[in-house]
């Protein structure tokens, strides 16, 4: 079976943080195809974790719920880096002593 026959269509490039959105929509049997596939590849353990969890889930009644979402977003969308260094946003310059660096062994004071 190939990445893009399993439930979850690229199973293995679905980051952590979105896995347990996607297992909600299944059933039991579509995640014992993805434990048995996990199991073979990658053997994750937090990604056996939470489909095992969601097996117990819905082993104890839970219900699969939704649909399995195509486009969650893969990376978080955090703060953008500055386009340049301007010496206003630059650290600062760091002269070391001439005579050695006193936190480094090699070079004793």
């Amino acid at each position: 079976m190939t990445d893009r026959d399993l439930p979850i269509p690229d199973f293995d490039h679905v980051p952590l943080g979105n896995l347990t959105e996607h297992l909600t929509a299944l059933d039991r049997e579509q995640l014992e195809v993805l434990l048995d596939h996990e199991n073979a590849h990658g053997a994750r353990l937090p990604v056996l974790e939470r489909i095992r969890h969601r097996i117990e889930a819905l082993d104890g009644g839970a219900e699969p719920t939704g649909s399995v979402p195509e486009h969650l977003p893969e990376t978080s969308a955090g703060a953008s880096a500055p386009a340049d260094v301007t010496p206003a946003t630059a650290g600062p310059t760091i002269n070391p002593p001439s005579h050695g660096v006193p936190t480094n062994p090699a070079q004793p004071r």
